[in-house]
């Protein structure tokens, strides 16, 4: 189970401003984390605190390609990010470095910024704990819990190969 304040955007939220290009010469994701949504919330840093969740409307991560950007929002302690629909690439970047993603159009709707919010990633169930609303989305099936869980693909492959890394 995921618990964490909801931090509201909006549609077409990019990677440019996900993390800006000017620091995509690092791959250090505290330095990363520093930098994050600075040029869309330029007070994202200073208010996020471990375990948050973004909360976002339709096509969040479009843009370029780059995996810097959802190692940038795991890295500032984002636990999850629910929008009502994200980039293909971007889904496929977050999960590789194991942020987990929910797509569900209802919830991303109605959780309003500074919400309390709980996600059971196993059952696709989203809570607002503040107004006591619930919202389904697709669960994840076992194999992507496990990747989650494991901190990614990389990961979970180096697990499954009994490799230490």
């Amino acid at each position: 189970m995921i618990e964490g304040k909801a931090i509201k955007y909006g549609n077409n939220v990019d990677t440019d401003v996900i993390i800006p290009a000017r620091y995509l010469s690092t791959s250090d994701p505290a330095e990363l984390a520093a930098h994050c949504f600075e040029d869309l919330d330029p007070s994202f840093k200073d208010k996020v605190q471990a375990g948050d969740i973004v909360v976002a409307g339709t096509n969040f991560g479009c843009g370029s390609s780059r995996e810097h950007a959802p190692i940038a929002i795991k890295a500032s302690g984002i636990s999850c990010i629910i929008a009502e629909t994200f980039a293909r690439i971007f889904y496929r970047n977050a999960l590789n470095i194991g942020l987990p993603i929910m797509e569900c159009p209802e919830a991303a709707r109605d959780i309003r910024d500074g919400d309390r919010v709980a996600v059971d990633l196993a059952n696709g169930i989203i809570t607002n704990i503040t107004t006591g609303c619930t919202y389904k989305a697709a669960p994840f099936p076992p194999f992507m819990q496990e990747l989650i869980e494991a901190g990614g693909l990389v990961k979970y492959v180096s697990e499954k190969m009994g490799e230490d890394r």
